[in-house]
């Protein structure tokens, strides 16, 4: 088995993927992700991203699909997902539906294949039916689903047999039923789905999916769940203006599109407003925020004095989420 590369500290190119925009991403060595990420495929154990808002953690996901060559797959969790969302979703209503249109006693067919009321007909496969058993999910998704509601794009030149990296992001957004929920279906690499005859799991000659799970925070998740997980814990540093002085370069490469003095200015201002909101116990602004705020510069403005003189006026906007 050939082990993966990962390089640290060079910037890679994330092209478009889906509804994800291109972007820029760079493993730095000092926060460890490389590592974890192969820890991770080795283990064949997913890995939970800890991290305020803004830290990168969902970009690593896309940069390890990215240089692993796999497919990458993201579910985004809220406050109404279940386990069973992530494994299949079933459309009771467009069932019920199809039983008034058509009749219960008068519409079931001889042979259930041809049965409008067929439960298959109304499954449809979820994220973890596809990185597990592509070959399986795309049978169901095209020969039975009736209403297909998801299936994921892989580029042109993907095949099964390279893999999938899923996402499922902000897992902290639902209560502890989901993460229990996908303890077995992650340790064991398959479930079983009602109304076929098998249960679904990891393919042979189909590597094992790279999970990667992010929190950031909001509620507490279950030890045994936790247990389960490699951890990689993302923060900023203590030096933080040099920092993302630093990640700003892998964005806005071009010193004439913006100077290192603009970079600085804006880093020290939200290293202030970072410490306004801990003391008002809201959430910080981190580097998204700082981004953001640098391309509404460059964009504006093409002077470094026009830039300057912008960020007072418009950092409040980025940095400054919560009365003061």
């Amino acid at each position: 088995m050939k082990i993966p590369e990962i390089p640290t500290n060079i910037r890679l190119e994330l092209p478009q993927r889906g509804s994800w925009p291109a972007t820029w991403h760079i493993f730095d060595e000092a926060e460890g992700s490389a590592d974890a990420l192969l820890m991770a495929w080795a283990a064949e154990r997913p890995l939970l991203v800890r991290g305020e808002p803004g830290t990168g953690k969902s970009q690593l996901a896309r940069a390890a699909a990215e240089v692993l060559r796999r497919l990458f797959v993201a579910e985004v969790v809220d406050a109404r997902s279940e386990p069973q969302d992530l494994k299949w979703r079933f459309d009771a209503i467009g069932r019920l539906g199809e039983a008034q249109a058509c009749g219960l006693a008068k519409a079931r067919a001889s042979e259930p294949d041809q049965d409008p009321l067929d439960p298959r007909r109304f499954i449809n496969p979820g994220v973890l039916w596809w990185v597990f058993d592509w070959a399986s999910a795309a049978e169901q998704h095209e020969q039975y689903s009736r209403h297909k509601l998801y299936r994921p794009q892989p580029p042109d030149d993907w095949s099964a047999e390279q893999g999938c990296v899923l996402l499922i992001d902000e897992i902290d957004k639902a209560d502890g039923d989901l993460p229990n929920g996908l303890l077995e279906t992650l340790g064991n690499r398959s479930f079983n789905v009602p109304w076929i005859d098998r249960a679904v799991g990891q393919r042979d000659g189909q590597p094992t999916p790279l999970v990667i799970i992010t929190t950031n925070e909001e509620r507490e998740l279950p030890a045994a769940f936790v247990r389960r997980c490699l951890v990689l814990n993302l923060s900023l540093p203590a030096n933080l203006t040099a920092w993302l002085v630093a990640r700003a370069r892998i964005h806005f490469p071009d010193v004439e599109q913006c100077s290192d003095n603009v970079l600085e200015k804006a880093a020290e201002q939200l290293a202030k407003d970072r410490e306004a909101a801990k003391l008002q116990g809201v959430t910080p602004p981190g580097q998204a925020e700082y981004l953001d705020l640098l391309k509404a510069l460059v964009t504006l403005d093409r002077e470094e004095s026009a830039q300057l003189k912008r960020l007072d006026q418009l950092s409040r906007f980025a940095l400054q989420k919560y009365p003061q």
